[in-house]
């Protein structure tokens, strides 16, 4: 691995741009938040031109992504900064912010403001673990993380272990060979079951996309406005009894709305 990967999000130091990335990287792999991210950027370049948007807007914008609560914490934030007038830039107001937990609020300081922060992502747990030759819990491998990092250097001390995880110690057929941590890594040495596994911050294998709720969730939203809840089923296909139990909980999460004449994004 001789360098980094280019990758849009690396060529600027904009809190509002860096945070978009980090929640469309949260479960989805990264070829797929590229085009989505630079799309998104170019209808809401600012937080504050996400804020004044509704949220529906917000939500077109997002599809094809997934999991679109993401979006609404991402509009909340937004309202809340612009209400701010600028980002908070320390760990505790990051955390602040709707939807703004540890590993988002650490890579806004590391990669946005540059400050003195250690990343764990799923690519970066995985070293740890695979390092220390064990599975590690969440405080210990946020205390690992904080140890290794260099003092005036988290923005490239972080992206480099992201790409480490990613590209080398990968979560199936790792190259142990070209990794430069070989001969420190205790997984290398003493072999065994992968370590990774259960491990803190390591991501599991997901349920099939195919059928699930997910899916079918995806495609209500994708097709509201339509009308009725038969006419939302046939969009999903699936049945309407559970076609109206997902559009309720969408309901209740804030990501339909039900009118008079149907169901539309809020």
């Amino acid at each position: 691995m001789s360098r980094l990967r280019d990758l849009p999000w690396r060529h600027t130091r904009d809190p509002w741009a860096i945070l978009v990335s980090e929640v469309m990287l949260q479960q989805t792999h990264v070829r797929r938040v590229v085009p989505k991210w630079h799309a998104f950027m170019d209808e809401f370049p600012t937080a504050a031109s996400c804020a004044a948007a509704p949220l529906g807007d917000v939500l077109r914008a997002w599809q094809g992504l997934g999991y679109p609560r993401r979006a609404k914490n991402l509009h909340a934030t937004a309202t809340r900064v612009t209400e701010l007038g600028t980002f908070p830039d320390t760990l505790d107001g990051l955390l602040a912010l709707p939807g703004v937990g540890q590993y988002t609020a650490r890579a806004l300081l590391a990669f946005a403001f540059e400050s003195d922060a250690a990343v764990v992502d799923t690519n970066i747990a995985r070293v740890y673990a695979r390092h220390a030759g064990r599975a590690l819990k969440p405080r210990e491998v946020q205390r690992l993380a904080d140890a290794a990092s260099p003092a005036g250097d988290a923005w490239a001390w972080n992206q480099c272990l992201m790409d480490l995880g990613a590209m080398l110690c990968r979560p199936a057929n790792p190259g142990c060979i070209e990794c430069p941590l070989r001969s420190e890594c205790a997984w290398v040495r003493d072999g065994g079951d992968d370590p990774a596994v259960g491990s803190a911050g390591v991501s599991r294998t997901q349920a099939p996309f195919a059928g699930s709720d997910r899916e079918a969730r995806g495609a209500l939203m994708r097709a509201s406005g339509v009308g009725c809840i038969t006419d939302l089923a046939g969009a999903a296909q699936c049945a309407p009894e559970r076609a109206l139990m997902l559009a309720i909980a969408l309901e209740a999460e804030g990501l339909l709305r039900r009118t008079t004449s149907g169901w539309t994004l809020p």
